[in-house]
């Protein structure tokens, strides 16, 4: 490919709203205060949100206002630390549990009734209450929500510019933020969210300087929008140790990153979506797609399954001019139920979109292989140096394009260089434990963190090199054909519950949900149309390598070749909840 296709800024319209959004601090206030009147109006805040920016804003641009930050009422950071540190694994860098904590055991009962006496007290204009827990604080005559997207928290992190919940940690090194964030702030505040009976606008801050304001049946119109019709949300790309350079070539990403590891592209717990409103973008967690409707979304069989999570995650993975992936394993589900409170672990597969000559992809272990040996070696090469034979252990299989490789937790497994992943997986998306990194560093020269103590009890040793040559490399079963297409199964394995369909086409194809969620990508072909067949929403026109989803309620749709695919084959690989 010379020219790039693929769309980074993928949009939701969504019509007929345009008089409910408004951006700009100016007219942002204005709104808020005209809706307000000289009442109390409550701002509450995702962590992550700069509340500083929204306090001035609101300081600037409505000064009869009395402006209260709720981190005035949140306890001091020693008893905050004491309350947490119980769900931060104990000094484990990586890894903790879920936080079983609410907003409200952040808030000092005694400073939280001052507050409120100092709120009650306000006269000759408004009350204005600012920042994570203000819904608790403070009963709002009008209450905005202000959003933050994991994935810009995360660059916040990154950049120094945020602290955790009621602590000031901005200094702290990101990977422990996160972690923070990760096990016990977002569930906090997802929870509170939750919970919230009145939410009369939304504020978009993600872009500092330019926020955006929606009205609650705004932010509901859009979401019934995105559940019409196919959706894609905002892709994010990182760079990493092993880190290749074909999205930066095939996707046209900036130069300025010494290459590209990962491209997420359906991880709605982290993604963004951008609804565009007239000639203003908003830009909202994609999560909120699925808290709008998760039945509609998921389908009433998935969603009793799941609940509130969206079980499938796409991802990509460039090691062509990188390096091998870290050799790993996943979980049992039984280990991350009993040690993070995770409800299900990151069964995955690997399908290959692009392949340089001589790559490999390492499954499983030799048929020889003797567990304590390996594991002696794996140990000596994290505390001595000394190289791990992975030929001694490890089986490497040659790699092509369109192979697809199922990875059951468990199983011993990582990507060789020269490869381009589409990782399907579940979810969960932060439990890899590392068995050895190739005696490399981190991107921030410091040794990645190597998890031989806990991968030791989660490796399957039955599964070597026959078992998986037959259960897990290219397991592909031909399902039918038809006018200008055939359909393929491709996995995963039974083991895991997501099943995996491969359609090779050059004319329409037909789909149907079945009554849960679609995810699919295009994997061969420049670009496809999916439309459907009575009309139902507006043709969705998808490019190579992008994922999209399909909200279980669309029900029937079709695929076909479009624009620079006419007369030519093009292949799609989707992925839905096994029943």
């Amino acid at each position: 490919m010379t020219r790039s296709n693929y769309d980074k800024y993928p949009e939701v319209k969504v019509g007929g709203m345009d008089d409910q959004c408004w951006s700009g601090w100016p007219e942002v206030v204005e709104v808020l205060a005209d809706q307000s009147g000289d009442g109390v109006m409550v701002i509450e805040c995702y962590v992550g949100v700069d509340v500083g920016e929204i306090v001035a804003a609101v300081g600037k641009h409505l000064p009869a206002a009395t402006v209260f930050e709720t981190q005035r009422a949140f306890h001091h950071p020693e008893e905050i630390e004491r309350k947490v540190e119980p769900f931060l694994g104990h000094g484990d860098p990586l890894f903790g549990s879920l936080s079983a904590l609410r907003m409200e055991d952040f808030l000092s009962p005694e400073k939280t009734a001052v507050l409120r006496k100092e709120i009650d007290a306000v006269s000759g204009g408004p009350a204005v209450v600012i920042g994570p827990g203000a819904s608790l604080v403070a009963t709002g005559d009008l209450v905005v929500y202000a959003e933050m997207p994991r994935w810009e928290a995360q660059g916040r992190m990154r950049r120094n510019e945020m602290s955790n919940l009621g602590t000031n940690n901005g200094e702290l090194k990101w990977n422990l933020q996160y972690k923070r964030a990760f096990f016990n702030d977002w569930p906090v505040c997802d929870r509170l969210k939750l919970g919230l009976r009145q939410i009369d606008f939304l504020l978009d801050t993600c872009v500092r300087g330019e926020p955006k304001l929606i009205t609650r049946e705004a932010a509901a119109k859009a979401c019934e929008t995105a559940l019409a019709r196919p959706f894609r949300v905002v892709p994010f790309f990182d760079p990493a140790p092993w880190g290749g350079q074909w999205m930066k070539r095939v996707m046209a990403l900036p130069e300025d990153a010494p290459n590209y590891g990962w491209c997420f592209d359906c991880v709605l717990e982290e993604n963004s979506i951008l609804f565009r409103f007239g000639e203003t973008v908003v830009e909202l967690p994609s999560m909120n797609v699925v808290l709008h409707d998760p039945v509609r979304l998921l389908g009433p069989r998935v969603h009793s399954r799941f609940g509130l999570s969206f079980p499938i995650r796409f991802d990509l993975l460039d090691t062509v001019g990188g390096g091998n992936l870290s050799f790993q394993v996943h979980p049992f589900t039984d280990y991350v139920q009993r040690h993070f409170g995770i409800s299900y672990t990151q069964d995955e597969s690997y399908y290959l979109l692009a392949v340089e000559e001589g790559s490999s992809i390492y499954l499983g272990l030799k048929e020889d292989v003797v567990p304590e040996e390996m594991i002696a070696a794996l140990e000596a090469a994290q505390s001595q140096g000394v190289p791990f034979d992975d030929e001694k252990f490890v089986c490497q299989w040659p790699a092509k394009t369109h192979d697809h490789y199922l990875i059951p937790a468990g199983t011993c497994h990582c990507s060789g260089a020269g490869t381009l992943v589409l990782e399907i997986s579940a979810t969960p998306n932060i439990f890899t434990f590392k068995l050895w990194d190739w005696g490399r560093l981190g991107l921030d020269g410091q040794p990645r963190p190597i998890n031989v103590e806990r991968g030791k009890t989660n490796i399957a040793w039955e599964r070597r090199e026959k078992w998986v040559g037959r259960e897990l490399v290219n397991a592909v079963t031909e399902l039918g054909t038809g006018d200008g297409w055939r359909e393929e199964r491709t996995g995963l394995h039974e083991l895991e519950f997501i099943e995996t369909r491969r359609h090779w086409f050059t004319g329409p194809v037909e789909h149907h949900t079945g009554g849960g969620v679609n995810v699919l990508n295009l994997i061969e072909g420049r670009e496809a149309v999916v439309e459907g067949p009575t009309g139902a929403f507006e043709p969705f026109v998808v490019h190579y390598a992008e994922t999209f989803i399909v909200p279980a309620c669309v029900g029937p749709y079709t695929i076909r070749p479009c624009g620079e695919s006419e007369g030519s084959t093009c292949a799609t690989l989707k992925a839905f909840v096994r029943a």
